[in-house]
């Protein structure tokens, strides 16, 4: 058994960030990456798969991570859309389509889930793995009050329900996986940046930052069988 990380939606910046974390303890090898974009030339030597999320590709590259028999200890799902060049956050009813709700949804909700699926015959045999979704704070139904962002925050709330399943099935086949829907703050990266000009330089985080934060909140994350939704301050989200 290989014990290795992998590392889901690594074009992102907090996703190299975490890459880099990775890398002060493991060997390139024992790094997995799946990713949209190519293999960056910093990260040469790193064991990186470029695919398009179709579920085809997912089932495929998991059928090799259990072939191959990795130990993942660490799984970070960074898949995350807020805006693109055809969705922006809608502030108002009239702003919404189906075909942008449908979009936000498959990357924010749907992709990320299906991993889950597909990597529970590979997971199920870890000795102990932590697997951090991100999720956001605008998520919780009970923390909105403000409104708008309809898709971005529906995704987030589906997906922490989804996540709130899927956690109780792996309790029972999967019992040494711990589950985390993390809110990385407010960071300064494209997903969040034509958002933050309002936001205080104290308060802006930058990748690094959010990554050195996640691996110290995974160091006291216990293996309990629960789906954990935390910030970056390691402080609990109400649902």
């Amino acid at each position: 058994m290989k014990t290795s990380a992998l590392v889901i939606g690594g074009s992102g910046q907090i996703a190299q960030a975490i890459i880099e974390k990775l890398l002060t303890y493991l060997t390139a090898e024992n790094i997995v990456v799946v990713s949209r974009g190519p293999q960056p030339d910093k990260f040469a030597g790193i064991i990186w798969h470029q695919s398009e999320y179709d579920e085809a590709s997912m089932s495929n590259l998991s059928m090799q991570f259990y072939e191959q028999q990795r130990n993942f200890e660490k799984v970070f799902i960074c898949h995350g859309i807020l805006h693109d060049a055809s969705v922006k956050p809608e502030k108002r009813l009239e702003q919404l389509t189906a075909a942008s709700i449908n979009h936000v949804f498959n990357i924010n909700t749907i992709t990320p889930v299906l991993w889950l699926k597909q990597l529970l015959p590979v997971l199920k045999y870890a000795e102990t793995c932590q697997v951090t979704i991100f999720s956001a704070r605008v998520g919780s139904i009970n923390d909105n009050h403000m409104g708008g962002w309809y898709s971005y925050r529906a995704s987030k709330a589906a997906l922490n329900m989804l996540l709130k399943s899927t956690a109780i099935e792996y309790a029972r086949r999967a019992k040494m996986v711990k589950l985390l829907a993390f809110h990385p703050g407010t960071t300064d990266s494209p997903l969040s940046r034509p958002y933050n000009t309002n936001v205080p330089d104290d308060k802006l985080l930058t990748p690094d930052f959010v990554a050195e934060r996640l691996f110290e909140i995974l160091k006291g994350l216990p293996t309990d069988g629960e789906l954990s939704f935390l910030d970056w301050q390691g402080k609990n989200i109400d649902w």
